[in-house]
Formats: C-alpha cells, sequence, structure tokens
C-alpha cells in the first residue's frame, strides 16, 4: 500500500470526494481543501508528496496558489486540473512550476497513472540526488571520479607525493585526465595556494616555446619590445605543468634539465640568472622511453622527470567507471534540456560499456554531452549515440543477417575509421604524423576525419 501524502484543491465538494476516495483506495493519505487560499494554510502546517489542484476556483484560484506556492520555494510536484483546459493553459501552468496538466472529467486511471509519473521521476531525482553524493565522497578525489582500484592507487600515491617538490611523470593516452591528475598534486600539497600554471608544449612554435617558459628582456630579438616574465616565474612557490613535454625540441630539453638541476632560470637576451621555486609535473602520451632510445628525448632529462611516475589506465581498462562518468557528465551537460531528469536507457548503457574509447574520458563527455542534446523525453537511448560508438552493440549476433551488416562498404569503413583513430592515439592527436603513418595525405585525412565525425 501506499503511504504517501497528497492534497487535494477544488471548489467542488462532489470532485474533492471522488478523488479522496478513489486515491484513498490506491493506499494514499488524503488531505482536502476548498480553494487555493486554504491550501496554503496545509502547506504551513504539513509536507505533502503531491498536490492535485483545480485551476479555477473562488477567493484564490490555482494559478495564484502555484504562482505563490513557487514564491515560498514548495518543492513539491503540482498537478493541475480543469475542465476548461487549453494547450495554452496547460503551456501557461508548466511555466509557473506546475509538474503536469490534467483535463477534467478524467478516468480513474489517468490520474493514477499522472501520480505515477510524478513517483518515478522523484525516485529518480533521489536515486541521481544519492549517486552524486556517493560520487562526491567515496569515488571522488579533487574533481576525479573513479572507482577502479587502478585510479584508488593513484589516488593513493597522489596523497603521498603531494606535499614533497619530487618531480613527476604522467604517463597516459589522450583524454584520460593527466591535467587533472596534476591538479590535484597540486591542491593537496603544501603549494595549493600559490599558482598552478599549465602550458602545452607541442601547441607553442619552437622559436617561441623558450621566451614563453623563461621570459625574455627587452631586445632580445626583433618583436621583444618590453621585458617579459616566463611561465617558470609566473609559477614560482607553486606548480609547473608542462603537458606533451615529449614534444619539447632537444635545444630547450638541456635548459628544462638547468633548471631542474639548479632551481634557477636566464631569461633569453639576458645576462643574470634568477633562483625560482618550482614543483614541475610534467606529461605525456608519447613512449618517452622510446624516444630516449631514437633519440628524439634527451636521456639524462628523462630521468629527472621520471622521478615519480603516474601511469594513467585508459578508459577501456576502467568499464566500472563508465557508468559514474556517464551521470556525472549528464548533470553538468543536462541541466540546460529543458530541465527534465536524464535518465540513460539499457540499450545505450550497453553501447557505452560496449565501445573502446580510443578517446577515453574527453570522449565519453563529448558524447554525453551530445547525447543529452539529442535526448528526447528525458530518455537517452542508443539512437542519441554517435554511430562509432553504438557500432558494437548493433553489430550483436541476432542481427548478423541484415543486410546492412553484410556491406562490404560499412566494413570497410568501419576498419578505417578504426585504423584512423588508433593513428590518432599513437601520435597524441597529431594529425601530420597520423597521416604518415596511414600514409594518406594531410589533406585526405582532413576529409576522413570530417565525415567520420571524429574530434
Amino acid at each position: 500500500m501506499n503511504s504517501q501524502h497528497i492534497l487535494i484543491i477544488d471548489d467542488e465538494e462532489n470532485m474533492r470526494h471522488m478523488l479522496s476516495v478513489m486515491l484513498s483506495r490506491q493506499g494514499y493519505r488524503v488531505e482536502l481543501a476548498a480553494n487555493g487560499g486554504q491550501g496554503l494554510d496545509c502547506l504551513k502546517n504539513n509536507a505533502y508528496d503531491y498536490i492535485l489542484c483545480d485551476i479555477r476556483m473562488p477567493e484564490m484560484d490555482g494559478k495564484t496558489f502555484l504562482q505563490q506556492a513557487m514564491e515560498e520555494h514548495v518543492t513539491t510536484p503540482v498537478i493541475m486540473m480543469s475542465a476548461y483546459g487549453t494547450v495554452e493553459t496547460a503551456i501557461e501552468c508548466m511555466k509557473l512550476g506546475a509538474y503536469d496538466f490534467i483535463s477534467k472529467p478524467f478516468k480513474r486511471d489517468e490520474i493514477v497513472m499522472v501520480l505515477k509519473k510524478a513517483e518515478e521521476r522523484e525516485r529518480l531525482k533521489e536515486e541521481n540526488s544519492h549517486l552524486r553524493e556517493v560520487v562526491a565522497g567515496r569515488f571522488s578525489y579533487s574533481g576525479i571520479l573513479s572507482r577502479n582500484s587502478g585510479m584508488q592507487e593513484i589516488f593513493n600515491q597522489i596523497k603521498k607525493v603531494a606535499d614533497l617538490k619530487t618531480t613527476i611523470l604522467v604517463l597516459g593516452e589522450s583524454g584520460t585526465g593527466k591535467e587533472l591528475v596534476a591538479r590535484a598534486v597540486h591542491l593537496n600539497g603544501r603549494r595549493s595556494q600559490k599558482p598552478f600554471v599549465a602550458v602545452n608544449c607541442g601547441a607553442i612554435p619552437e622559436n617561441l616555446l623558450e621566451s614563453e617558459l623563461f621570459g625574455h628582456v627587452r631586445g632580445a630579438f626583433t618583436d621583444a619590445s618590453s621585458d617579459k616574465e616566463g611561465l617558470f616565474e609566473q609559477a614560482d612557490g607553486g606548480t609547473l605543468f608542462l603537458d606533451e613535454i615529449g614534444e619539447t625540441p632537444l635545444a630547450l630539453q638541456v635548459k628544462l634539465l638547468r633548471v631542474l638541476q639548479e632551481g634557477e632560470i636566464r631569461r633569453v637576451g639576458d645576462a643574470a640568472s634568477k633562483k625560482v621555486d618550482v614543483r614541475v609535473i610534467s606529461a605525456t602520451s608519447r613512449d618517452l622511453a622510446a624516444d630516449v632510445g631514437t633519440g628524439c628525448f634527451r636521456e639524462d632529462l628523462y630521468f629527472r622527470l621520471n622521478v615519480f611516475c603516474l601511469q594513467l589506465p585508459p578508459l577501456r581498462e576502467r568499464v566500472e567507471d563508465i557508468p559514474l562518468l556517464a551521470e556525472h557528465f549528464m548533470s553538468r551537460h543536462g541541466s540546460g534540456s529543458d530541465c527534465q531528469v536524464l535518465r540513460l536507457e539499457p540499450d545505450a548503457m550497453r553501447s557505452l560499456m560496449a565501445y573502446r574509447w580510443p578517446g577515453n574520458v574527453r570522449e565519453l563527455e563529448n558524447v554525453i554531452e551530445r547525447a543529452c542534446i539529442l535526448s528526447e523525453g528525458g530518455r537517452i537511448t542508443s539512437s542519441s549515440l554517435p554511430s562509432p560508438v553504438r557500432l558494437l552493440d548493433e553489430s550483436c549476433p541476432d542481427e548478423s543477417e541484415n543486410d546492412e551488416n553484410l556491406s562490404i562498404k560499412k566494413a570497410e569503413d568501419a576498419i578505417e575509421r578504426d585504423l584512423i583513430r588508433k593513428a590518432l592515439v599513437k601520435t597524441g592527436g597529431n594529425r601530420t604524423r597520423a597521416a604518415k603513418i596511414l600514409e594518406i595525405s594531410h589533406r585526405s585525412l582532413l576529409y576522413k576525419l570530417k565525415e567520420y565525425d571524429i574530434e
């Protein structure tokens, strides 16, 4: 039996009596009010799970009651009723904050169905709230979410090293959250109140990188019209995060090594050095040990950077985190989608769990954001996901006889898409190098990235 408490507001005694008897038989506890004013009085003294309110009533009508209830921050779902209902009326009530609208006369099943829908929505809200609390507690560390044992071990390692000045190297595929880990180290250590400065070494032209890191003095080169402070100086007392350290040119690697060993920098064009107190955390998706072997990266710098190594697992090795992360990204990106409580349908979750995620957590967030936009009725189904993500789910054995699954063209497209993704992962997103590995022109790769909707 249902033990939920319902307030019925209606000026017609027969309607109040009918609803009271009908809902009492369904197990609800019912309280009655003859107009909006009485309804507001009831709200002052009692808490209700649901409110059924007529629109046309003397003294205080339903719309006025709804407006005042919303102004007093009443969160109870309000279902409006009217024998004079129109689409415009229903829309107006929903804008004022009503949960639903039902036209009189209605059958018993109709009102029960509306209440059951409201119950389901409230249950989902409660589950989502509970999951967020769990996420914010047990499975969250400085904004990083994971229940994976490997990631939990990384959290423990961060706690041990956070207060030290030890140089850290964060390794992992593109999209695994290397900068998040670097920020977690900074925020949990003694330097948390000092600057955290991040730079992508692969995104700055080689001829500008030295000036960006160390600064320059006026007249050091053609465009140096004034002195400029470098990122090492900006991060003094705090942490400098060198992302994509593997892209650093060899000539600059020597100067980085000197900073790490001596704790001092020299601006471009300056004759004097300056002491800096900076904790350096670097990261890369490349195999630095292999780059050392080929001469692309200095061995002495590699060992100096790799004093303490954090190896982040790819998302495909922490599948248990996918529901957790999906819920987190839904709450982040779904709040603007007509204020509905979003939920992942089982078919969509199967697709997410089966996909290999070459772009890792970043790709998952992008997919969920897209799905939130395409969702209908608060439901994210497999059709809301991009085709590469639902590919594995669509090719299950019971559909193997479909003509689509026998298409050589579609199979070739799938293979080509997979090879492009692997090449991009291998090169850390460098499209020029990926094109060389794939043995196609850079222009062809750009065309295929657009064709296959690969980010």
